[in-house]
């Protein structure tokens, strides 16, 4: 155990390094981390006394990476508000059904071009419809961009994604493990998804007075043990309903995200978010092993460059409907680009059912690009949004929008 606990802070103490210097670059942590993982792990050498394999707190480390996604998801339904989102549905919808369509769509012409059979080939367009939750919700905040114009509507695809998620994890689920095989089977299984999410939405639209009342804690002590506590519960019964305790915890944020202690819950919260966030990042690097990277190489490159077509296009397609700007617009193909732990969920699905070994190097370097490429791009998104302008003569003077970088 002493030698656990030396290993974890080891590992932190190797975050922390990445994170000053990203910062100093004035960088996204998140490619650093991602790296650095990959960096150490079973593959590494152990030099003296410190062990850079990390392989009996392996489960530890990773552990405390599900917490940060906890933390990153709670904190961006907070962010939520859920009258303007009730009343942006029908432009959530549409930019999510655009969105979720046109990956998939993709995915499955891109399987079929590069020979996959058919179950790999429907994996595959799973794997390029679904953003990650985790690094697009840490990415806004990076770039303190959850107040802009475009914001309300990434979330809300985001959480529309998700939704698919749900449903085709429970269908595949169905055709390759040989759970729910009946269709019936399935459509209760994804009814019950649909039927908890809705349920948050109504608690957060009808329930606030009730909510504010039990809050109404003076002790931050005790205040933050309650807030935590539920989270931690509601995350946790999600897993038993077979929906993604990621989504849970988003669910719990956006029932909070009206009460009059929102706020306040908001400022507790930070550092943990920003702690446990980091670990998640580099705990999903350290999943990562380099040298398996090689065979997959120019499928994935080829999958990286559909998905940066197909994700602009679609941010395009859903803000302009929405009556974004071109620029605001551009942000949302952009900042949804990023893929992470739910495209390696789906991955894992087809490994487990014993499709093709290609899958997991693919989905690593997939992964691992699009976890790099996608947050360096949002960040860059004003000389993108420039030289597309310059291409496509949007418009001749600068747009105004709330918009910002």
């Amino acid at each position: 155990m002493d030698h656990m606990i030396f290993e974890v802070g080891t590992a932190l103490l190797l975050i922390a390094i990445a994170s000053v210097i990203a910062s100093k670059m004035r960088f996204s942590i998140i490619p650093f981390l991602i790296v650095l993982g990959m960096l150490v792990g079973p593959h590494a050498p152990t030099i003296g006394i410190f062990d850079f394999r990390f392989v009996e707190s392996e489960e530890l480390i990773s552990f405390l990476g599900r917490i940060g996604v906890l933390f990153l998801l709670f904190y961006i339904g907070l962010e939520f508000s859920v009258s303007k989102l009730v009343k942006s549905g029908r432009n959530i919808v549409f930019g999510g059904t655009i969105y979720v369509l046109l990956n998939f769509v993709i995915g499955l012409a891109y399987g079929f071009l590069v020979n996959f059979p058919l179950y790999e080939t429907l994996i595959i367009a799973g794997m390029l419809s679904v953003s990650s939750t985790a690094i697009v919700a840490k990415v806004l905040v990076d770039l303190r961009r959850t107040g802009n114009s475009e914001t309300e509507l990434i979330l809300g695809m985001i959480l529309f994604d998700d939704l698919f998620l749900a449903v085709f994890l429970s269908v595949m689920s169905g055709l390759l493990l040989g759970g729910a095989t009946s269709i019936g089977g399935i459509i209760v299984s994804v009814g019950i998804s649909m039927g908890y999410m809705l349920l948050f939405f109504i608690i957060a639209r009808k329930a606030t007075p009730l909510l504010n009342k039990l809050l109404n804690i003076t002790s931050n002590e005790i205040f933050i043990i309650v807030v935590f506590s539920a989270l931690f519960f509601i995350a946790g019964f999600s897993e038993t309903l077979h929906v993604a305790e990621a989504i849970g915890a988003l669910l719990f944020g956006l029932a909070l995200s009206e009460t009059e202690h929102s706020k306040r819950i908001e400022h507790l919260v930070i550092p943990f978010r920003d702690f446990f966030g980091a670990i998640f990042f580099f705990s999903f690097g350290l999943s990562i092993d380099p040298l398996t990277l090689g065979d997959a190489a120019w499928i994935a490159i080829g999958a990286v460059l559909l998905t940066i077509i197909g994700n602009l296009l679609a941010g395009m397609i859903a803000g302009r409907n929405a009556g974004l700007s071109h620029k605001a617009s551009t942000n949302i193909g952009l900042t949804v680009m990023a893929r992470g732990e739910f495209t390696i969920i789906v991955a894992n699905l087809g490994i487990a059912a014993g499709l093709m070994p290609l899958l997991k190097p693919f989905s690593a370097l997939y992964v691992l690009i699009l976890a790099i490429l996608g947050p360096l791009l949002t960040k860059e998104s004003k000389p993108i949004y420039a030289g597309l302008n310059k291409i496509f003569k949007w418009s001749k003077a600068k747009e105004k929008d709330k918009s910002v970088g």
